[in-house]
């Protein structure tokens, strides 16, 4: 692997995967997939992090009970690098709704049927790497 091949991601453990006691699984796939935690910090979101975050999401009917969800509890911020480590987290991820993601993926073998409250699948991943950096700058800026 070269240096230019390597990447980095931010992934959540959003707080029902916190309050679920799962950040341990969760950590052991990004570790087994290959992948290196860089950095690692357990915290309550406040809002202002959470409308730069969602900030494309402003004014969309999923959008304040996103962050209302995303402030309920604890999250785990993780900074993964690797190679494709974009491309690969949320293929580890899997599909948004965790009743629809593949059997192996986090969200197929570890999420839950909520109804309409999808936010509730487990985790993010940023999906480019212009969020990536955006992401990790926002939840480890000054860190």
């Amino acid at each position: 692997m070269t240096d230019t091949a390597v990447e980095r991601t931010l992934i959540l453990v959003k707080p029902d995967g916190v309050a679920r006691n799962l950040i341990g699984q969760i950590l052991a796939r990004v570790e087994a997939k290959g992948y290196r935690i860089v950095a690692l910090e357990q915290r309550i979101a406040d809002a202002d992090l959470l409308a730069q975050h969602y900030a494309e999401h402003v004014g969309k009917p999923f959008y304040q009970p996103l962050v209302d969800f995303m402030s309920s509890g604890p999250v785990v911020a993780i900074v993964a690098e690797g190679h494709r480590v974009i491309e690969g987290f949320r293929a580890l991820a899997g599909a948004t709704d965790p009743t629809r993601a593949q059997p192996g993926t986090i969200r197929g073998d570890l999420g839950r049927d909520w109804g309409l409250k999808v936010q509730q699948n487990l985790v993010h991943g940023s999906d480019s790497p212009e969020s990536a950096e955006r992401e990790i700058g926002l939840w480890f800026s000054g860190r």
